[in-house]
């Protein structure tokens, strides 16, 4: 037996669009608004996330968003030459406005505009969800920079991210614009397969939990997106059963550990990051679809 196209079909479909977009559009308005604490700063607020990527399902229903510092930025420069390092600090200053400020002012922004239903959390601001409003996750970042060369203010070069905090002071670094970006070449260059596979391969999960076949939390959809887009374009067929089969077939056989995350910069697998998958549970999960297939 295996699971029928019909399933897999119907696992395919995007979640809600309409009401995600109004829940972005609205804390986006709340907090770009005239009078914030800092609207006379740079900064950006823009999308990342299953909304974000159009890989959302139907029991999904938060809206990540991210409101990046431009004005202070955070950096690697572990890459260049001592002299080059000294160059870099040379010109530029300290910060005025540091990261930890701007995330404070975002935060009296959003309780004063939706009061309890602010909750600050390890990495996120949590807005829960209020009527026809949906539970939205704020990540208040600034940008971060790894430098590859700085010769000066007009010969410089670096990969630009994102930079937060967790409560315990963990700094997490991440690339979300690269990452979506990346799979959109990605979904593209597969015929416009890859973005529908994911979502199959989140509703396959949300079974696997749900028969408790793996445990919550074994496989995020970011590492699942991560792991098909390792996959070569043409195991992506005409029908969902025989991408499934192509895609966990060669996922199967293949040596993951050179697979990259989508943004292409760090490896996919790693036993310490915080961005990164943990390879025993990216087993777990290819091992509890295959079950799941079988016994269908």
């Amino acid at each position: 037996m295996s699971i029928p196209e019909s399933q897999l079909a119907t696992w395919s479909h995007q979640g809600s669009i309409t009401q995600s977009s109004a829940t972005y559009n609205t804390i986006k308005n709340t907090l770009e608004a005239d009078g914030t604490p800092y609207a006379g700063k740079d900064f950006d607020v823009f999308l990342q996330g299953s909304y974000g990527n159009d890989t959302n399902i139907y029991s999904e229903s938060d809206v990540d968003i991210v409101i990046q510092l431009n004005d202070t930025f955070h950096h690697d420069l572990s890459s260049m030459p001592g002299t080059q390092q000294q160059a870099f600090h040379a010109a530029h200053p300290t910060a005025t406005y540091p990261l930890s400020v701007f995330k404070a002012d975002v935060l009296k922004v959003l309780t004063d505009k939706y009061g309890s239903n602010v909750k600050g959390g390890d990495k996120a601001i949590a807005i829960e969800a209020n009527g026809s409003r949906r539970k939205a996750d704020v990540i208040v970042a600034a940008q971060f920079r790894r430098y590859n060369k700085f010769n000066g203010l007009s010969d410089q070069g670096y990969e630009k991210g994102i930079c937060f905090f967790s409560t315990s002071g963990q700094q997490i670094v991440n690339y979300p614009k690269q990452h979506s970006v990346n799979m959109t070449a990605k979904h593209q260059a597969t015929g416009q397969w890859l973005k529908p596979m994911v979502r199959v391969m989140k509703n396959l999960r949300g079974t696997l939990v749900e028969q408790k076949i793996i445990a919550a939390g074994v496989a995020p959809s970011y590492y699942l997106e991560g792991m098909l887009y390792n996959v070569p374009n043409e195991r992506f067929d005409s029908s969902y059963v025989n991408s499934v089969i192509n895609c966990i077939n060669w996922i199967q056989q293949t040596d993951r550990s050179k697979f990259v995350c989508a943004n292409r910069q760090y490896y996919l697998f790693h036993e310490s990051s915080p961005v990164t998958w943990r390879a025993p549970q990216c087993e777990q999960f290819i091992a509890g679809v295959v079950k799941l297939w079988n016994e269908w």
